[in-house]
């Protein structure tokens, strides 16, 4: 019979989960994470030519 999986610890702290905050402990974390994100501390890498090809076309860019 296979263990109970192990709580997750807070990304943030370490700690023990809480399910009301999960995947943090506490309201605390979830404002620490949130403001990390708000303030460009966490940003997701994207390189120059793929933000150039996924931008649309304009109504008289498109193609000919």
């Amino acid at each position: 019979m296979a263990d109970p999986p192990k709580p997750k610890a807070c990304p943030i702290c370490g700690k023990e989960t809480v399910e009301r905050f999960r995947p943090f402990c506490s309201r605390r974390c979830t404002d620490v994470d949130l403001n990390r994100w708000l303030s460009g501390v966490y940003a997701v890498p994207v390189s120059a030519d793929e933000e150039e090809d996924e931008l649309p076309l304009a109504p008289d860019q498109g193609p000919h």
